[in-house]
């Protein structure tokens, strides 16, 4: 998931959960903590010896969180949402010239050929990102201009997946 904490943004993944003992990944860093939370809104987060409180509230779909020396706005955005955020943005733009991902996954199906004449709606390639499958196709007729994945690559978010023209 994608978190907003003030004006940083942090890409954080749960590894493992065993009891008290949690691993996470935040960006590329891996952190082993042990997580008790003995009331609602309260968190205890031990890390290498080390001990740190905080108490968090909700507000609407955010977080407010405050430490013992500070408070933060806290904003988590699942995949799921920022999924369909980024499909949004993507709906905005007419001129369509490529499909692409907007999440990591690997590729399951490729539904088109280079050349081959597509119309609005025609699905070209299906994706798996998050144990879902998804089904990317064009908003316009036109005609696939390269395709740059093979079934089974494991793509990158963003990562231009086939042109079009």
């Amino acid at each position: 998931m994608e978190v907003h904490i003030g004006g940083r943004i942090a890409n954080v993944e749960l590894i493992s959960k065993d009891g008290n003992n949690v691993v996470i990944r935040i960006d590329d860093k891996e952190y082993n903590l042990d997580v008790v939370m003995p009331e609602a809104g309260v968190c205890s987060i031990l890390h290498n010896s080390k001990s740190y409180n905080a108490e968090y509230k909700r507000k609407d779909k955010s977080y407010i969180v405050n430490t013992q020396f500070h408070s933060f706005p806290v904003e988590i955005v699942d995949s799921q949402a920022k999924y369909l955020r980024n499909r949004k943005k993507e709906d905005v733009d007419e001129q369509q010239d490529r499909i692409f991902s907007p999440m990591p996954g690997k590729i399951v199906k490729v539904l088109v050929e280079k050349g081959q004449e597509m119309h609005a709606g025609d699905a070209v390639v299906v994706v798996e990102a998050m144990k879902m499958q998804s089904e990317y196709k064009v908003k316009r007729d036109c005609k696939i201009k390269d395709i740059l994945i093979a079934e089974g690559d494991t793509i990158d978010g963003n990562q231009t997946l086939v042109t079009l023209e």
